[in-house]
């Protein structure tokens, strides 16, 4: 298994291993607070566990390496998981704004008690989520799987409603108020629909075939057109499949040089694309230049 697909396991399972024991830590906070925001919270990290275990099957399914079904491998899988996750989370952030506007114009509040109890162990929710969220923004940010980075969506999403909980436990223990969360949890629903669109379009966009980000292909432009023994180049065509980039171009070389020659010249444009895009799938076509009229 390559080294980023290791990264990428290693953030699907701190995933599901962190789910876990916050499901664990809600559970009995909501047994000893009996708050709604809890409980909320506590739906919001059984959704998580969900998404993560589908998540890890996705990490495993796409690291597996290319065979006769499957020659370009099987990446297609992390975007796939990461338009689902993306549903889900819109579906979630619904839900979230649905619950706060109907505790905010509900004409009785529900009484909370053992809030000093709740305040804790969100607190320990809190930091459990937050180090996993930097684990999985880094582990992303080197391997540019969008199945983690939409897990660390939701999971940082998670944070506001888990501050709304404090907050409304905090307000009810000193000021008998239990209604504050509920302008917090409107804002998460709101940053959770705004992140999941971003997640769901580049998922879809890969799905779709669409090119790589333009600065992606001036870039390996540039590195065609400087390439020594490179005359030009055309039909220069890329594509992403979860975090995985594809590149194809066709590159006009001297007709007249050796196959060796010629092969030595692609070959040093390939690693000079690998060098800035490592793990990239290229393809390099070799065309004879036209030659000018003497």
């Amino acid at each position: 298994m390559s080294s980023p697909a290791r990264l990428n396991l290693s953030a699907g399972i701190a995933s599901v291993a962190t789910a876990i024991t916050l499901v664990a830590i809600k559970l009995w906070a909501l047994g000893e607070t009996q708050s709604l925001s809890v409980a909320a919270s506590l739906a919001d990290s059984a959704l998580d566990l969900m998404m993560s275990l589908g998540a890890l099957a996705a990490i495993v399914y796409a690291a597996r390496p290319p065979d006769e079904d499957h020659a370009f491998g099987h990446s297609a899988a992390e975007d796939l998981a990461a338009l689902g996750q993306a549903a889900f989370i819109l579906a979630s952030a619904g839900v979230i704004a649905f619950a706060a506007i109907g505790r905010l114009l509900a004409p009785e509040p529900v009484a909370l008690t053992s809030e000093t109890r709740g305040i804790v162990a969100m607190v320990v929710s809190i930091v459990l989520t937050l180090a996993l969220v930097l684990w999985q923004r880094r582990v992303a940010a080197r391997t540019g799987n969008r199945v983690v980075k939409a897990d660390s969506l939701h999971y940082l999403g998670d944070l506001l409603p888990n501050f709304g909980a404090i907050l409304a436990l905090w307000a009810s223990a000193q000021f008998g108020l239990v209604r504050l969360d509920s302008a917090i949890a409107l804002a998460a629903a709101a940053m959770l629909t705004v992140g999941a669109m971003g997640i769901g379009k580049g998922a879809w966009d890969a799905l779709m075939d669409r090119a790589a980000d333009p600065v992606i292909i001036a870039r390996i432009a540039e590195l065609a057109r400087t390439q020594p023994g490179v005359h030009g180049f055309h039909d220069l065509k890329t594509r992403r499949s979860g975090s995985r980039l594809f590149v194809n171009l066709h590159v006009e070389l001297d007709g007249d040089q050796s196959l060796n020659a010629a092969h030595a010249i692609g070959a040093a444009l390939k690693h000079a694309i690998l060098a800035e895009f490592p793990g990239a799938d290229v393809i390099i076509h070799f065309d004879p230049a036209r030659k000018t009229a003497p």
